[in-house]
């Protein structure tokens, strides 16, 4: 049987450019479902861009769900180096003069010297407990009181160590005394560089005047010797530091505190001292984070805004629409929004407006800080339980937080909307592999009947031909 090299030769016919047009006409409906698979991705693509403006939205707003943020106190020392200081919300405004004329301080008690830190010093119990030495007198010269008294801290309990074969050193004991965690007090070995140059230093951890050690001893007498200490009796030890409370004036006004942190001196606010010195202490409201975090929201609502409109844009003069034209998900969330920032709290200021928040003819949010301000000047509680709420419900902050968290989620409705996108676009998949086939199978039939078209048109063709030639050979025969 003759074949056919290129269809359309043997029967000089123009099937290959009929072949085509059927094609065309055959993949009608592929195009048709191409045009469906990119407007669907575009609506998937456009789910993402508008969950990630719904998420920036929502951090915004959790900023504002945080009652911490509206302590709102700015304090200024005028010597940094003398205090610092940090206020509550609950802080009064003004100017403090605060005058810092003693720190609060640990006690230090220094034993005799021994030769050797490994030198044996002794078996026993130590005890040590902590009080207030009044009344007497101290020597500097011996580092001991005469005549004093001493009074135990009751909020504080004795605690004890104790000294045998395996701690009995100088090195030993400053050991067990710092692995005691709870014993209050930090042991160290300082080299005075005399004939006996190691001497163990006690030190207390906290510091004020109910800080002051007292430590007795059951046991070997040569321990007792080196470490029993009572202020109010026999003194082993030198006192090399005396435990004491800070003092300070507050606008003239005598303040103690066993502490350098001082609290509630000046209403509201917390002082840090460092050193002896005078300071000016500055206290004001300040409303800059708040600020900066309203800013923030409005910023992020009017993005969201711009997103919804890029989103859902029609071209008139194309007759196209952007990805989300119409779509119900997007509006349902707008209204939601809108509504939530627009229903009044249970609060004093009940709605943004009285904090300068406000919509515009357009649909986005204006923010006045001068309004804020005045509010927050008057209205600080007020102001917090507006976008905190009040520790159990309401709060603007709270409310927007929680339903943007509802949209955004792996269930909320951004989610739900996309998974119904993926299924119609995994069936949309399936639709074109299936009309592909059916198409491909079209035109292998068409171009299979085209062959054998050509291939008879030139068997035909080829017939004539003979038929004519022979005709031809007999009319010149007859001549």
């Amino acid at each position: 049987m003759a074949s056919i090299s290129s269809l359309g030769v043997g029967s000089n016919l123009n099937l290959n450019d009929l072949l085509t047009d059927l094609t065309k006409a055959e993949s009608q409906p592929l195009v048709l479902l191409q045009k469906q698979q990119i407007s669907y991705t575009a609506k998937l693509s456009a789910y993402g861009t508008l969950k990630n403006a719904l998420s920036t939205l929502q951090t915004a707003a959790a900023k504002l769900s945080d009652a911490n943020l509206f302590q709102g106190i700015k304090t200024t020392s005028s010597a940094s180096d003398v205090l610092s200081a940090t206020g509550q919300a609950s802080a009064t405004a003004g100017i403090y003069t605060v005058d810092v004329s003693r720190l609060a301080s640990t006690q230090s008690l220094a034993a005799a010297g021994v030769s050797s830190t490994k030198a044996a010093v002794g078996k026993g119990t130590v005890t040590i407990d902590f009080g207030t030495i009044s009344g007497g007198s101290f020597s500097d010269a011996t580092g001991t009181y005469s005549g004093a008294s001493f009074t135990p801290d009751a909020a504080r309990a004795a605690k004890s160590i104790v000294i045998d074969d395996s701690n009995n050193s100088l090195e030993g004991l400053r050991d067990a005394i710092n692995k005691s965690t709870d014993i209050g007090v930090t042991a160290s070995i300082v080299n005075d560089g005399g004939a006996s140059p190691y001497r163990l230093v006690l030190t207390s951890k906290e510091t004020g005047e109910a800080s002051s050690m007292r430590i007795s001893v059951a046991g070997d007498a040569s321990l007792q010797g080196l470490l029993k200490h009572d202020a109010s009796g026999a003194q082993a030890l030198r006192q090399t530091a005396a435990a004491g409370n800070a003092a300070l004036k507050v606008n003239g006004i005598p303040v103690t505190s066993k502490t350098n942190t001082v609290v509630d001196a000046a209403p509201g606010v917390t002082m840090t001292l460092a050193k002896t010195g005078t300071s000016t202490l500055t206290v004001s409201r300040d409303t800059s984070a708040v600020e900066a975090a309203i800013n923030g929201f409005v910023t992020a609502y009017n993005s969201l805004q711009t997103t919804a409109a890029q989103l859902t844009k029609y071209d008139t003069e194309k007759q196209t629409g952007a990805a989300l034209v119409g779509d119900s998900t997007l509006r349902t969330i707008q209204t939601r929004i809108r509504a939530a920032l627009n229903t009044p709290q249970a609060g004093e200021l009940k709605v943004l407006s009285r904090v300068g928040v406000s919509f515009q003819k357009d649909g986005t949010l204006a923010f006045d800080a001068s309004k804020l301000k005045a509010a927050f000047a008057d209205k600080q509680g007020a102001v917090a339980e507006l976008f905190a709420g009040n520790g159990t419900s309401g709060g603007i902050g709270k409310q927007v937080s929680s339903l943007l968290d509802g949209f955004t989620s792996s269930t909320g409705m951004i989610s739900a909307a996309a998974t119904g996108v993926e299924t119609t676009l995994k069936s949309l998949d399936s639709q074109y592999a299936a009309t592909q086939s059916r198409v491909d199978a079209t035109i292998a039939r068409y171009k299979a009947q085209f062959t054998q078209l050509d291939l008879l048109v030139s068997r035909m063709n080829s017939t004539a031909n003979y038929l004519t030639q022979q005709f031809a050979n007999m009319s010149s025969s007859k001549k």
